[in-house]
């Protein structure tokens, strides 16, 4: 039978508008990060405040899951985009204003953080049903392209940072971005059945439907002992993930080692990072042409897994060369990881369990998160950033062994499907 296209009316609307969002987003994520570095001069605060975007993500998915297991995925993603551009407005009019406030900031970075949460969990179970039939891995690697077109913006987001001195004029952009998604967002057609088969199991309370589609939510999974593995691997990827914060501060510090480049440290280290984004672009495209076969799929994956590890972990110990082939071969074995699982876990779970899944996905993830950047960020004020990052590598090393390799029987059966 003939593959039906990817591209339908939908797909095409949600990957514009979201492309559009997300380079908007970049932007002014990298910008304000050199803000609050330059204004606090402290690693730990900028950690800090990058725990504080995190720290919603521990409670407003695992809450978010049955809730939008219920109602309208769609609605959920255009209003939030909508809210978000008025935020980010107001952002823009502070800084063009010359104001600055740590602790504001932190509490802003909280709120941005609990509607990214959100938006992530209903955008994660929504995309999917834009999908047809057989096009799974194709989506998702146009997906990962996405981010990282938008990541090829860095360098620019730096220049134009270090040249008009605020990034007052990059929230403008995003503002703009957000409100010009939603507007893409809201001429999407698909019809939510999860919102019709959710009306017909009500008959409880808010509270107690709240109580028991979140428990059903979480017997789920620890029914599902291949989904159990992968969250706790990503678990523990997202905490030792912390390391990968030290590195903007790694370059900032250690300038003096890359001063033979015709470019400031942080110029140079954000192109360093394009080199992983190129490595993404050219693994997406390559998992675009091509399919895999459904028995190789764990196996390529495992082996991703710990070359990955092996590569993050030595990238601070090698010359500016060889970081560059180091970020560029990470590139292209991550978007293939993604892809993989992304793909499998997403079209294995059933609709209308699946903003639940995510949600506590999620939140897992970003308890990991904000655990391991508080004790590496700690550390970071009294450990060299390379010891600790090679040292949060060696742990996702224990962690590929204990999760994916231990696990793998049940892990086999999520990711050796044809989706």
């Amino acid at each position: 039978m003939k593959r039906q296209t990817l591209w339908t009316y939908d797909f095409t609307v949600i990957t514009i508008g979201s492309f559009i969002s997300v380079v908007g987003s970049t932007l002014s994520s990298f910008a304000l990060s050199l803000v609050v570095l330059d204004y606090t001069g402290s690693t730990f605060l900028y950690i800090l405040f990058n725990v504080a975007y995190q720290l919603p993500m521990l409670v407003c998915p695992v809450l978010a899951g049955p809730y939008l297991d219920r109602v309208s995925r769609r609605r959920t993603i255009f209003s939030l985009d909508f809210l978000s551009a008025g935020i980010y407005l107001a952002l823009f009019l502070l800084l063009r204003a010359g104001w600055f406030n740590y602790p504001v900031l932190l509490a802003g970075s909280m709120l941005t953080g609990a509607i990214g949460s959100v938006y992530s969990v209903a955008y994660d179970s929504f995309y999917p049903n834009l999908i047809t039939e057989g096009n799974f891995e194709k989506a998702y690697s146009i997906s990962s392209l996405m981010y990282d077109l938008a990541a090829l913006t860095l360098p620019l987001a730096s220049a134009l940072y270090q040249w008009l001195g605020s990034a007052a004029p990059l929230f403008a952009i995003d503002a703009v971005s957000f409100f010009v998604a939603a507007c893409f967002e809201v001429t999407i057609r698909c019809r939510e059945t999860h919102v019709k088969n959710a009306s017909a199991r009500s008959g409880f309370s808010a509270a107690e439907q709240f109580r028991r589609e979140l428990r059903e939510g979480m017997d789920y999974i620890r029914g599902e002992k291949g989904l159990l593995m992968v969250v706790f691997y990503f678990t523990a990827l997202s905490a030792a993930g912390g390391a990968e914060q030290l590195m903007l501060p790694y370059f900032r510090n250690h300038a003096g080692r890359y001063a033979v480049w015709l470019v400031s440290a942080e110029t140079l280290y954000a192109v360093l990072a394009n080199f992983m984004v190129a490595g993404r672009l050219v693994g997406g495209v390559v998992q675009y042409r091509i399919h895999i076969p459904k028995e190789r799929k764990f196996a390529i994956a495992l082996v991703v897994y710990v070359v990955t590890t092996v590569l993050e972990g030595t990238v601070l110990l090698i010359p500016v060369p060889l970081m560059a082939a180091s970020f560029f071969l990470s590139g292209v074995l991550g978007v293939t990881s993604y892809t993989i699982r992304t793909a499998a876990t997403q079209s294995y779970v059933p609709d209308d369990k699946r903003a639940r899944f995510n949600g506590i996905f999620q939140m897992l993830n970003a308890l990991g998160g904000v655990a391991g950047s508080l004790v590496i960020g700690a550390l970071a004020e009294v450990l060299p950033e390379r010891l600790l990052v090679t040292g949060a590598n060696v742990l996702v090393l224990g962690a590929v062994y204990l999760f994916i390799w231990r696990g793998r029987e049940h892990v086999r059966k999520v990711y050796n499907r044809e989706v």
